[in-house]
Formats: structure tokens, C-alpha cells, sequence
């Protein structure tokens, strides 16, 4: 990997994100932020009670590409998997909150998404 694109793609970002549609097999492409917290990646997402249907589609089919639009461009073929474990989620929940300012962790716990993102180029 370019180190430029390595480079940007470990500073917290707003990206573009492509899924596989778990239905249709389409792309599905959606404006995110990226994260990193001590080299790890991540997204997350705001508080909301139901799934989203990005979540959902990575849960089918973890391949995803990760399009930097800021600065660097670059589409990044990534794996990401879903963080479910409580103890796993907190440290990059906490982080996601802190960025954004926000102090209802105990809520973005119960009810944001939060994957991990892997690039696999």
C-alpha cells in the first residue's frame, strides 16, 4: 500500500464506505466516519434503536472498500467485522464520543454500530 494512503487512512475522517447489498448484491455506497484509536480502524454511528442497513450488509458480506476523499484519494479493499463484546466496544465507543463531543456513551453502547475495518491491500 502507497504509505500516503497508509498514512491517511489512520487519520479520523469522514469517508465513503461500499457495502455489498445483502439482498440485491448491488454496491451501496454511504458517507461515514472513520476512526482510529491506536492503529486500530473503525466506524461508528449515532445512537439509533434499530440496525443499520450498512451493518447489516457487512454482517453478509464483510468486504467493503474504503474511499478516502479528503486529502488522499484512494479506494481501500477492507474487511470489516461488527464489535459486539461489551469490553471490546467501550474503548472505541469512548473514542467515537470524545471526537464528536458527546457524553451519552452508556447510550452509543447499547445503540451505535461499530465495526472494525481491516485493509486487505
Amino acid at each position: 500500500m502507497d504509505p500516503s494512503v497508509a498514512d491517511a487512512l489512520h487519520r479520523s475522517q469522514v469517508i465513503d464506505l461500499t457495502t455489498t447489498g445483502r439482498r440485491t448484491g448491488e454496491p451501496r455506497r454511504i458517507e461515514i466516519f472513520l476512526h482510529d484509536l491506536d492503529g486500530r480502524l473503525f466506524i461508528s454511528g449515532m445512537p439509533l434503536p434499530e440496525k443499520r442497513a450498512w451493518l447489516r450488509n457487512i454482517e453478509a458480506d464483510p468486504h467493503v472498500v474504503v474511499h478516502l476523499k479528503r486529502g488522499v484519494h484512494a479506494d481501500v479493499p477492507a474487511l470489516a467485522r461488527a464489535v459486539d463484546d461489551p469490553q471490546e466496544r467501550r474503548p472505541l465507543i469512548e473514542a467515537a464520543a470524545a471526537r464528536w463531543g458527546r457524553t451519552d456513551v452508556e447510550l452509543m453502547m447499547a445503540q451505535s454500530p461499530l465495526v472494525e475495518v481491516t485493509p486487505t491491500d
